[in-house]
């Protein structure tokens, strides 16, 4: 079967997307799956296709780069946009760099849109090595998928099961022109190491030996597909049934966790916090077993990467983002209007607000509520009746009337006065950055 062919039948559930846009760097492989599309397109009835270049800005060659690219789509006759992107700094280079394109190239694809990446099967290999090297587990050594949700659309990648050989052939034949990135040659870099040194070292001595590791990647995403599965299962159990549907937070049932060996825990949560955070390595989660095996009275917190994971009541808790943060009481100088909260919600009145409202705090402690048929109670045992977990504690609003305190929001029995005439309510904030509700 030809390349052209191979790379039609990889891409034929995708062929009613609204638009397919090309991740193209100028380069060999990204060159001959331009050529490829627009071959077919002439045959084939397909959707729009665009193309994107990521200029990093990391190295002065690179300036002329987005030139030749836009020289080469107008020759095909492909609108190309070029996406200017900064580095940030950190241990890796490459990681950085890897991370701002992808990010770029996420925000650009509209809903249903195809993103196509030009990796072959000696990226696949090369990826697998170098993910061996660093310890991954299965998630990791599944190396790169060949279909994966990328914002509103989804990343694509028809040329997984080509050689980087028979894209060069191709290239050759048809005298295709490209740019060469010098970079690629400094084996300081870990996966040039392995693609210059360890993988011709390999094939030297087993030919095959980038289409077999590519093919235990193959494997490896298969089991990885199970292990999901498997997770889905036991996380069915452990996400029922979570109290306050006010509060909206990803949570988990820890005794329905408990009820699984450590390896099926480990694995649940995983999958459950793989949305959430980056996870951290098998050496770090002992954190895990702390939170997992406290004291029943104790508040324990296992702090990772992008947020905390919190356990109160027999469940655990995400908080990331404004949850992180203290919120800060203020004056309330119209209740008939929602009051926003700095980080944390929103506040307003159902029903007709009360005269006299003077402001909105949190627990300090000490604080004593009035209770109609009941006196006056200590908050902090009210709050304990209602099963509050504590980290919501802190972030609750009280309102205040001339220093007495009038209601504490969203709580039944406490959010307004005995008849309904009005009732406090209270949105949190959710756990993404920048968002108040």
């Amino acid at each position: 079967m030809s390349l052209e062919a191979r790379v039609l039948s990889v891409l034929g559930p995708w062929r009613q997307a609204p638009a397919w846009r090309l991740a193209y760097s100028g380069g060999l492989d990204s060159t001959v799956l331009l050529h490829l599309l627009v071959r077919i397109a002439q045959r084939e009835t397909l959707p729009p296709l665009s193309a994107f270049h990521v200029h990093h800005g990391l190295q002065a060659v690179a300036d002329a780069w987005p030139t030749h690219c836009q020289q080469a789509c107008e020759r095909l006759g492909i609108p190309l946009e070029v996406l200017r992107v900064t580095v940030g700094t950190g241990a890796s280079v490459e990681r950085a760099a890897r991370d701002a394109r992808y990010a770029a190239l996420a925000e650009k694809v509209e809903e249903g849109d195809v993103l196509l990446m030009a990796q072959h099967r000696d990226d696949q290999a090369e990826t697998l090595l170098f993910r061996l090297m660093r310890g991954a587990g299965v998630r990791g050594l599944a190396s790169m998928a060949a279909n994966r949700p990328l914002g509103r659309g989804n990343l694509v990648r028809p040329l997984l099961g080509v050689a980087r050989e028979e894209l060069a052939a191709y290239a050759r034949a048809e005298g295709l022109s490209w740019v060469e990135d010098p970079s690629n040659v400094d084996t300081h870099f870990a996966r040039n190491f392995l693609r210059q040194t360890i993988l011709p070292s390999l094939q030297a001595h087993w030919p095959a030996a980038s289409q077999n590791i590519a093919r235990c990647a193959e494997h490896l995403a298969e089991a990885e597909s199970l292990l999901e599965d498997l997770a889905r299962l036991d996380l069915a159990a452990a996400t029922a049934g979570a109290p306050l549907p006010w509060l909206n937070l990803p949570s988990l049932d820890l005794s329905a966790l408990q009820a699984l060996s450590p390896a099926r825990q480990r694995n649940a949560l995983r999958h459950w916090l793989a949305p959430l955070t980056r996870l951290p390595d098998s050496n770090h989660w002992s954190g895990w077993e702390d939170l997992r095996d406290a004291a029943r009275d104790a508040q324990p917190v296992w702090c990772l990467a992008d947020g905390q994971l919190h356990r109160a009541d027999g469940r655990l808790w995400w908080l990331a983002g404004p949850w992180l943060v203290p919120p800060v009481g203020l004056s309330w100088k119209d209740p008939s209007c929602p009051l926003t909260l700095p980080g944390n919600g929103r506040l307003e009145f159902l029903g007709t607000a009360p005269a006299g409202v003077q402001a909105v705090a949190y627990r300090r402690g000490g604080e004593v509520f009035e209770m109609t048929g009941r006196g006056r109670r200590d908050l902090k045992r009210l709050l304990n009746e209602a099963r509050l977990p504590g980290f919501v504690r802190g972030r609750l609003p009280l309102l205040l009337c001339d220093d007495r305190l009038l209601a504490v929001a969203n709580l039944p029995g406490l959010d307004g006065p005995h008849d309904g005439a009005w009732r406090l309510h209270w949105t949190p904030p959710t756990n993404e950055q920048g968002l108040s509700w």
